[in-house]
């Protein structure tokens, strides 16, 4: 090599290695979807337990199709149903067998209600004929197929109808539904946004009985919110939200007989919610779950469709509360699988048909974190927990007796699996700081690893080419409490030079941001702040999840008490580290976020320097219900708790700089609480900085709406930390 080329070598070297070490992530490039992974949607095992099918959408051609692929070889085999072939639908957003995979109902266009709720136009496809069939003219809700596939149950207009797909006859099954007033066989608000359902309605096995939910929220106070748009004048939507302490739906049970299109009440003792109900093994037997308002006191029942009889198979009481979860599974016997937390951690339980329990499956001092089925041919279950530490997941199975436990999943990080219906292999999705999502095949008896399906190396080389540094996880002594933590220092990071510190947030009861898993989008702006000269740090304090029931529920009645001891003080012992700018630190969070970003800046204003909140609740009395009293029973009875921890109350010691930000149409934590909040401020003189964004619900997005609210954010940050 002659030394004009050595040294040329040697320069595009060292200018590559510079380039890595300055080019800067932007929220353009976060914003505009430059670090998004490639997933699998809608993966759904086929009955045959050796064939998936997947969502697949061909942007050439704008074409949605429904494909099956191979366990074993991972090719695709063939196409179920192609949105090029049906003149009907130019493309379909989802799909859903019935139960023998003849048909499938297929959903075009989707629009949004709330949260989890849409309407949607449907069409069913008939797998063998290739005949396409509109459910309804009209937009309609939680369309579902009967067992025997015959019959399509939905919703519209808060009336459930029934449609055969026989003769293609349309059964109206209720006719009161009405508009903040009867909803039949969907959930109402405070159901759908705190409960996580919106399909009220269940089939049972035979397909000749349909059970449901009424819910009568006449007397439920309405919330209304102003619609700007485009018009000259604006409109006004108006709906039932029922804030804490007030009036909830009065919700009855029922049961349509298909056979002779009867309906009858299905009385039950004293409740406030029923929210679960399904059919079990026995098509006769309903499981039924109640609550109590203050949701510490749970019943199953077994209701006898025929004999109108009710019995409590199971009764679960709590000092604080019981979640509520989707993990009851009947066995062939009508012996049933169960979570519950009652020994301090979320583990597995089998009780017999008359609810004797049988066995605890899984016991210790770690947290099961997802249920995922049972093998009755092996009377083996399969789960995920935490028992390798509460910021990773796990994959295992277990004999039903609680023997013979196997831990499936093999690397350390964030594993979630979804088996084959036979339980033969599972699909593992594995991610962790330094693994992007990672799709594989796997044996579902021993783990084993048998085939990649997708690795998203090309992510991670790219956010490699930035030069950023990794997402250090650590624990810091709070309070007593070991808290899990994770920091982002910069990528030329001086342990002799101070930096401001950012903190980042959630808070909620159950929840948590320490997760050894892939990077969320908030992450990619929080690597280009530390690109900026900003250490950025997230503290899981008492009252987040996945530690046990005692360290949860810590915080009954006085939500954001520890919560913001525990972050103020964790500020206090960064801010004593030699590289932190004690006199510079920032924290910020949305939504409960929002609320404890306030509440820190406010009652720990000799810490905190600057503050953001977007969308935060500022009185638990503007929240709902069902959520509110779960954690503060009602504001009649603990008003101290409500008021001793609410930011409307400390407006007077501001002293930091704030910045607060709602959209204007948030359904979920009202513009009320904002507007309420500014106006603390205005009276206690405070000077402050907001922003508020017109027509955008709890989410803020649509357009380039993300782009400018985290520009802003960006930019608030510079000019106060």
């Amino acid at each position: 090599m002659n030394k004009y080329r050595a040294f040329l070598f040697a320069f595009v070297a060292v200018s590559t290695q510079l380039f890595a070490q300055t080019q800067q992530i932007t929220l353009e490039e976060i914003w505009n979807g430059g670090f998004r992974t490639q997933g699998m949607d809608e993966l759904n095992s086929l009955n045959n337990g050796k064939q998936y099918a997947v969502l697949n959408f061909d942007r050439a051609t704008r074409t949605t199709s429904v494909d099956k692929y191979d366990y074993e070889t991972l090719e695709k085999t063939g196409t179920i149903v192609s949105s090029a072939d049906i003149e009907e639908m130019p493309y379909f957003l989802s799909y859903k067998f019935s139960a023998d995979e003849s048909k499938i109902l297929l959903a075009g266009g989707l629009d949004r209600i709330y949260r989890h709720s849409t309407l949607g136009v449907y069409f069913v496809y008939d797998v063998t004929t290739k005949k396409v069939t509109k459910v309804s003219d009209d937009p309609i809700q939680e369309p579902t197929f009967s067992p025997d596939g015959t019959k399509v149950a939905y919703v519209k207009d808060a009336n459930i109808y029934i449609k055969s797909l026989t003769d293609g006859k349309v059964t109206q099954v209720t006719t009161d539904g009405a508009k903040n007033a009867i909803i039949n066989g969907v959930t109402d608000w405070v159901y759908e946004e705190e409960f996580a359902f919106v399909r009220a309605f269940e089939w049972n096995k035979t397909s000749d009985r349909i059970a449901f939910l009424r819910f009568d929220e006449t007397e439920v106070p309405e919330f209304s919110m102003d619609i700007f748009g485009k018009e000259l004048y604006p409109t006004e939507d108006t709906f039932k939200y029922p804030k804490a302490g007030e009036k909830n739906s009065d919700v009855t049970l029922h049961v349509y007989n298909v056979s002779n299109g009867e309906t009858a009440a299905l009385p039950l003792e004293e409740y406030e919610y029923i929210p679960r109900i399904e059919f079990t093994e026995d098509a006769q037997l309903l499981a039924v779950q109640t609550l109590n308002r203050h949701q510490n006191d749970l019943k199953l029942y077994f209701y006898n469709v025929d004999t109108k009889k009710a019995t409590v198979t199971l009764h679960e009481t709590d000092e604080a509360y019981i979640d509520i979860t989707d993990n009851l599974t009947f066995l062939a016997d009508n012996s049933f699988i169960w979570t519950s937390e009652k020994d301090g951690f979320n583990h597995i339980y089998h009780y017999d048909s008359n609810g004797k329990l049988l066995n605890q499956v899984t016991s210790g001092a770690w947290e099961v974190t997802a249920y995922y089925g049972y093998n009755p041919k092996e009377k083996r279950i399969y789960y995920q927990s935490v028992e390798n530490g509460s910021i990773n997941r796990d994959v295992y199975s277990i004999k039903l007796n609680g023997k013979s436990k196997k831990h499936l999943s093999t690397r350390v990080g964030t594993n979630d699996a979804t088996f084959s219906a036979n339980f033969s292999y599972f699909i593992n999705t594995y991610s962790s700081v330094t693994t992007p999502y990672r799709y594989t095949l796997n044996s579902a008896k021993d783990g084993k690893e048998l085939k990649e399906i997708v690795a998203n190396t090309a992510v991670k080389e790219k956010l490699n080419s930035y030069g950023v540094s990794d997402k250090e996880f650590s624990t810091i002594k709070v309070n007593g409490n070991d808290l899990n933590m994770w920091m982002i220092k910069p990528a030329n990071f001086d342990p002799n030079k101070k930096y401001p510190l950012f903190m980042y947030q959630y808070s909620g009861p159950g929840s948590q941001q320490v997760a050894n898993a892939w990077y969320g989008i908030n992450d990619y702006w929080f690597f280009m702040l530390a690109q900026q000269g900003y250490v950025v740090a997230c503290v899981d304090g008492r009252g987040t999840g996945f530690k046990g029931a005692a360290f949860k529920k810590v915080t009954q009645k006085q939500l954001g008490k520890y919560e913001v001891e525990d972050q103020i003080e964790a500020a206090k012992l960064l801010g004593k580290r030699s590289y932190i700018d004690a006199g510079r630190i920032g924290i910020w969070g949305w939504s409960y976020g929002g609320f404890m970003s306030s509440n820190c800046l406010l009652k720990g204003n000799d810490v905190f320097s600057m503050a953001i909140a977007v969308a935060p609740v500022t009185s638990w009395r503007f929240y709902d219900s069902i959520y509110t009293e779960r954690y503060m029973t009602t504001p009649q009875e603990n008003p101290e708790g409500y008021d001793d921890n609410s930011p409307l109350f400390f407006a007077d010691q501001l002293t930091g700089k704030f910045l607060l930000v709602h959209g204007s149409a948030d359904d979920n934590v009202h513009l009320q609480n904002s507007m309420r909040m500014i106006e603390a401020l205005v009276q206690a003189n405070k000077q402050f900085d907001w922003a508020i964004y017109p027509d955008k619900n709890h989410g803020i997005y649509g357009g380039n709406t993300r782009l400018h609210l985290y520009t802003k954010l960006t930019n608030f940050i510079k000019e106060n930390l």
